[in-house]
């Protein structure tokens, strides 16, 4: 093959990227390519992080004698359009999962084969590909993480790539198309630093995961979800040190999802079990004091606040300000979803609806009826109050675990801080 365009969608790197280094050893000439689909709704965050991480990524390239061509529109036509005007043989990418990239890799396909080109997907996403671990029995997918964790655990697991020594731009590529870049938080760099940075806390990760006010997690999943770091490469970094299998379930959880949004598309805005639906409440007070963090639960505003000033939340907070709002407030899972979608740097359909969902009742939860009581839950991983005092000023002067429990406390220590909604919040 003598020209390739690599089309850039969730795997933002030249490490582990199986669709740009197969490409390069496949054609003697390779095209970088992202493009902006403006029919793709995302918040100010990640639009910041995504010109990061492509600031970071065609930098990467330059320095292996490519570039990225970076241009707006829909992402079809675009690929074929830089395909043909470059004399390309063919176009690739790498596999994905919703149903908006499905249908993407299906239009391509066919406008590769009406224009003559072969087109090509690639592993990337994921660790496991959705359709590669499937439980016996001709199920399509595998209902309960359990299972297939153990499954995939003893599945093979494809060879980590390395990042192409050199890469050959085609002599007659417009210049129009090449964009200067500019340094950041995002991208793979950052990605990869944090994630040295981190396997020396590997060890903890189990016990110290949960802690919110110690903020132990390892914070690559906005580098996950952008694909600045590949999830195989990760997993094989940990796997095998002292700690690793709590992460490594986290890792699990991730594809977990992807396998079952891949087998039902629908995740987003339908219940995954049938009947499984409540009687949602019409409570739009409630629903915005909870996006605002002033339900007057602490440990719920706190979760609230940190998601509105940083674009991210402990996994421990999102249970319980999802549990509160689900379970306690009756309120519809997608509002909840939505909430978090628009904000969340790390914001996917799968993790992000298939745990909505998981907490709602309407998923895949052995135990459909749980819910997290938010003042046991404060107090067993908050239980210093530090996270609550970091993120909500107001109770910065009440000490210690009393800070869950502000409705006992004058209203000169409360500052103003508003009384619990008056709704079901047993």
């Amino acid at each position: 093959m003598r020209t390739a365009v690599v089309l850039f969608t969730r795997d933002l790197r030249v490490h582990d990227n199986p669709a740009l280094a197969l490409s390069v050893r496949a054609a003697e000439h390779v095209v970088p390519l992202f493009v902006h689909d403006p029919s793709l709704p995302a918040g100010e965050n990640r639009r910041r992080f995504l010109g990061e991480c492509l600031d970071d990524l065609r930098d990467s390239l330059r320095r292996r004698g490519g570039d990225m061509a970076e241009l707006r529109g829909d992402p079809v036509r675009e690929a074929v359009r830089v395909a043909k005007a470059v004399g390309a043989d063919g176009i690739a990418v790498a596999a994905d999962v919703s149903g908006y990239a499905r249908s993407r890799e299906r239009r391509l396909s066919e406008a590769c084969a009406a224009e003559r080109l072969a087109f090509e997907t690639f592993p990337g996403v994921t660790i496991v590909p959705p359709s590669e671990v499937r439980p016996g029995g001709g199920g399509s997918h595998y209902k309960v993480f359990t299972p297939y964790y153990r499954a995939w655990r003893s599945a093979s697991w494809r060879d980590v790539l390395g990042a192409p020594r050199a890469i050959s731009l085609p002599g007659n590529m417009p210049k129009s198309w090449l964009k200067s870049g500019t340094s950041g938080g995002g991208g793979e760099a950052a990605g990869r630093r944090r994630l040295s940075a981190w396997i020396s806390q590997l060890g903890s990760y189990g016990e110290s995961h949960d802690d919110l006010a110690a903020d132990r997690t390892s914070r690559l999943s906005p580098h996950l979800h952008f694909g600045c770091l590949s999830p195989r490469e990760v997993a094989a970094r940990v796997d095998g040190r002292d700690g690793a299998e709590p992460f490594l379930r986290q890792l699990c959880w991730r594809d977990f999802y992807h396998q079952v949004l891949f087998a039902f598309p629908k995740l987003r805005r339908e219940a995954y079990r049938s009947g499984a639906e409540d009687s949602w409440r019409d409570e739009q007070d409630a629903l915005q004091a909870w996006q605002e963090g002033r339900t007057g639960v602490p440990i719920v505003d706190a979760g609230m606040r940190q998601l509105l000033t940083e674009g991210w939340m402990h996994n421990r907070a999102r249970l319980i300000t999802a549990s509160y709002l689900t379970k306690h407030l009756h309120v519809d899972w997608r509002a909840g979803g939505d909430h978090f979608f628009d904000l969340l740097l790390d914001g996917d359909v799968a993790n992000n609806y298939g745990n909505w969902q998981w907490v709602a009742g309407t998923g895949n939860d052995t135990k459909p009826y749980r819910r997290f009581n938010p003042l046991r839950q404060a107090e067993r991983f908050d239980p210093t109050g530090d996270y609550v005092r970091r993120y909500v000023p107001e109770l910065s002067n009440i000490p210690g675990k009393a800070v869950h429990e502000p409705w006992k406390q004058s209203t000169s220590l409360r500052r103003g801080y508003p009384a619990p909604l008056d709704l079901d919040v047993g």
